[in-house]
């Protein structure tokens, strides 16, 4: 159950039985929800809103890739950061933006920039600046506002369970990064 860092990603003999429908899917597929998978109600409620987050946002695939890789840098989070480069990376995105998203904002194109100072205001300030938020608004309508609040919600919560338990970066994702490292900037 535990490695000494804490909760340990469950392995198929040892999945829960009562989220048996889980195992297939998305939830047996990372890391982070294998360790979550200690806790099968907190799973299963997931399902939902990660169903909503992932995949129906109004930010779009590119636009919440952006998000999510500045909430796994302002989490520090390692594995978040290493999951999304390569997801950014199959939604389009080349490494020198992605990179970008770790620098700076004035170093980030423009639209980069409005989604990436909206994450460092919800982290730094805990609300959107009026000027952001008319920003993000022009950029990704009401709905996108939104749906960035969750996103930065969604993953902050997987980035406080990555970092508390320690857990590993999924070896495919290792294997797929360590063949085609992220360049810089």
């Amino acid at each position: 159950m535990t490695d000494g860092t804490g909760l340990s990603p469950i392995s198929d003999v040892d999945w829960p039985e009562d989220i048996a429908d889980l195992l297939p899917g998305f939830a047996g597929a990372l890391n982070v929800y294998r360790t979550m998978a200690h806790h099968p109600a907190l799973l299963r409620a997931w399902c939902d809103l990660r169903e909503h987050v992932v995949n129906q946002t109004a930010l779009g695939r590119q636009r919440a890739e952006i998000v999510i890789l500045r909430t796994g840098v302002r989490l520090a989070s390692e594995y978040e950061w290493s999951q999304h480069v390569l997801r950014a990376r199959s939604f389009g995105l080349d490494d020198t933006r992605i990179a970008s998203i770790g620098g700076e904002v004035d170093g980030m194109a423009a639209e980069d920039a409005i989604l990436a100072q909206a994450v460092d205001d919800l982290f730094d300030v805990k609300r959107l600046s009026r000027q952001n938020r008319d920003a993000l608004t022009a950029l990704a309508g009401v709905h996108g506002v939104l749906d960035l609040m969750a996103t930065v919600g969604f993953y902050s919560t997987l980035g406080f369970i990555l970092n508390s338990f320690a857990v590993p970066l999924d070896a495919d994702a290792g294997l797929a990064l360590e063949k085609a490292p992220l360049k810089s900037l």
